[in-house]
């Protein structure tokens, strides 16, 4: 048997699982053991306890009286806010930066280059403390704050902006803008299938523009059009009414996104150098203007090299937010570590952070994976 090469990959391999599932049952079984002796009661029931504790910023509705699991569904809504936010965001900038780099001004590349290495040599979470501490200790006190008209407060509060009072219609036009965007796209795609069998070309992006901007203007106009805003009021020690964009969120939005641009702008520059010279003498030849070429020549052909490296940066940003933690932003990292304090529930609380990061990695890298597979070119 041990003549035969099949024969001794095949026992290789058995006793590679009978050893993994060797060592997972001797850990499975000393925890429950550990857990019995010290009369740890294992479970998820405490999720539907009463959670007892406030949560500064909360996209969804929720109140001390609340059960652990919304607790938790804010702290992910947060993570998830901050998380696509920053992925936008460092997208712009790294994508600029990039760009720059290969700029023919001396300057805006030597700028360009200071930023990435400075950025990317620089940990994280001291340049979280850094923008914390400059939002906290720089910006003057709510009774003295920056105003800008009626409409901006700026203090060591946050930044306090008018918002556009509760109506339906407000409501309904942004549920419009994911079906304006979603229409957008179908529209791009039916432009593209027509110009490849006709040869015409139509409107594809200014058709966009009028979807993604013109269906929620006109959801917002037929239900009304209001235009009430709730303007900050100054009451007692802070301001009251509008929205709050929080210190605490302003540092890890810009923190992250500050951050990851610069590998972007890595990835970006080498995506652009692996495209052949010739294709922009190329472009040059035929008249277009160094905005065109790279639009229309270069970037397309640099994505297919850009995107898988890309996806690891959006991984590591996603990642990344659960520094939240170290300078107060309610993630569900510190959701999940209050929880943890309160009830002792540390390994389910531990393992829902595994599963919800795992699941929100799983579902990032499918998505630039199957958006990588539509850029690749056709092999015959």
């Amino acid at each position: 048997m041990f003549r035969s090469e099949r024969a001794r990959n095949i026992l290789y391999q058995v006793l590679l699982i009978a050893a993994v599932v060797g060592i997972g049952w001797y850990l499975v079984s000393n925890t429950l053991h550990n857990l019995e002796t010290r009369q740890i009661k294992v479970g998820f029931e405490f999720l539907g306890r009463e959670a007892g504790f406030e949560i500064a910023e909360k996209p969804i509705e929720y109140g001390p009286t609340d059960s652990y699991a919304r607790a938790l569904m804010v702290g992910l809504s947060n993570t998830l806010v901050v998380a696509a936010l920053g992925i936008v965001l460092a997208t712009i900038l790294g994508t600029l930066i990039g760009v720059a780099r290969l700029s023919s001004n001396w300057l805006l590349a030597r700028l360009s280059s200071i930023y990435v290495e400075v950025m990317r040599n620089v940990p994280l979470l001291l340049q979280l403390f850094v923008w914390y501490g400059l939002f906290t200790e720089l910006l003057p006190s709510v009774q003295e704050a920056i105003k800008l008209g009626d409409w901006l407060f700026i203090s060591q509060r946050g930044f306090r902006f008018a918002w556009p009072a509760e109506h339906v219609a407000w409501t309904a036009a942004a549920w419009a803008l994911p079906v304006g965007i979603a229409l957008a796209l179908v529209w791009r795609a039916w432009c593209k299938r027509t110009q490849a069998a006709t040869g015409r070309q139509l409107p594809a992006g200014w058709g966009m523009v009028a979807l993604i901007a013109g269906l929620p203007l006109l959801v917002w106009a037929v239900l009304g059009a209001p235009t009430t805003m709730e303007i900050p009021e100054l009451s007692g020690f802070d301001y009251q009414g509008g929205k709050v964009l929080s210190p605490e969120f302003a540092a890890l939005l810009i923190g992250l996104t500050t951050y990851t641009a610069a590998f972007i702008a890595e990835v970006v520059r080498a995506g652009i150098n692996s495209v052949d010279r010739g294709q922009g003498e190329a472009a040059m030849a035929l008249g277009l203007s160094p905005g065109q070429r790279l639009r229309l020549i270069t970037l397309p052909q640099a994505l297919r090299v850009i995107i898988p490296p890309m996806t690891s940066q959006y991984l590591n940003l996603t990642k990344n937010s659960s520094l939240a933690v170290a300078i107060g932003y309610p993630d569900l990292v510190a959701v999940a570590n209050t929880t943890m304090n309160q009830t002792g529930q540390a390994i389910e609380a531990i393992a829902i952070l595994m599963a919800v990061y795992l699941t929100i990695s799983l579902a990032i890298s499918l998505f630039m994976n199957g958006y990588n597979s539509r850029m690749r070119l056709a092999q015959r």
